[in-house]
């Protein structure tokens, strides 16, 4: 008798792994279907197909980039972003600059991800003292907002991009843990998990093969959501002289190199904000249609 618990070894778990795939396809064609997923998904893709495309496009070298025949020139046909005080071209800064922030948002995202939902995990699986420690954790992390508690991290461990990076996943790392924990605690009592359970199956296989995957929409939401807020705190330590150093094209070091000289060449900081802008809007708009798509609540035919 089928008691509805998914096994890698029986003979229907190839039809269950087409039911998954139909989902995702499902959900694919609601993000598509909807105004705001379009729109961020076409933002999205365009900010990280140029980013990865830079070096091949346009390579650049921060070290050697030097022009002093063009040293802050306003936006041209030659210059679409104008020149700063070196003669550097904006555009290839702030086209470069998008690969360190993107890729720093996007790792710093995946790791507060993984230790966060294996902490939630843990302890809405166990609950007791595990969990009360962990709560307490959380607590005290919350207790500090985020961009103040990346910058004291940063402050201690040294300015550079490796600790902000590090700083970024401390301070979402509760973010996760309390997603996780609130949707394990309803999960860990459901009658797939009970029958898996009396079948005879291990804590670690009932924990990250049962419980762990039905938890995941709430986590793939949140990260999404979590790649705009990571590119806004790296761009802010960048900003205070806190992430990542000279020569180095970030984006939110080229506000604050721009800062100096905006009654001047006010483009020099104009375009790298608005790259920022235009990044955080498309995953976030991403976001809420990933939210829209997997909310049964929200669905739409």
């Amino acid at each position: 008798m089928s008691l509805g618990v998914p096994d890698a070894t029986a003979p229907g778990a190839g039809a269950d792994r087409v039911r998954r795939v139909s989902g995702l396809a499902t959900v694919l064609r609601r993000i598509v279907r909807s105004t705001t997923g379009r729109t961020g998904l076409v933002i999205v893709v365009f900010v990280v197909g140029a980013s990865l495309l830079a070096p091949v496009l346009a390579p650049y070298d921060a070290r050697v980039d030097r022009d002093f025949d063009s040293v802050r020139q306003p936006p041209s046909l030659e210059h679409p972003f104008g020149t700063d005080e070196l003669g550097r071209d904006t555009l290839t800064r702030v086209w470069h600059g998008g690969r360190i922030s993107l890729r720093v948002g996007l790792v710093a995202v995946g790791l507060a991800a993984s230790v966060g939902s294996l902490l939630g995990l843990m302890a809405g699986y166990f609950g007791g003292r595990f969990d009360l420690a962990v709560g307490w954790l959380v607590d005290i992390l919350l207790a500090f907002p985020g961009i103040l508690l990346a910058i004291a991290i940063v402050a201690t461990l040294g300015p550079n991009l490796t600790n902000a990076l590090l700083a970024i996943s401390i301070t979402q790392v509760p973010i996760y843990v309390r997603i996780t924990r609130s949707v394990v605690l309803g999960l860990r009592e459901s009658e797939y998990v009970q029958a898996a359970r009396a079948l005879g199956s291990r804590t670690p296989r009932v924990m990250f093969g049962h419980v762990l995957p039905n938890s995941l929409s709430p986590i793939v939401v949140q990260v999404t959501l979590s790649v705009g807020v990571a590119i806004l705190d790296v761009a802010a330590l960048g900003f205070l002289g806190l992430g990542a150093q000279p020569p180095i094209p970030e984006w939110g070091l080229l506000i604050r190199e721009g800062y100096r000289q905006a009654s001047r060449a006010p483009w020099l900081s104009l375009f790298p904000g608005l790259a920022i802008f235009v990044s955080v809007v498309g995953f976030n708009l991403l976001g809420d249609a990933i939210r829209d798509a997997l909310d049964p609540r929200l669905r739409r035919a």
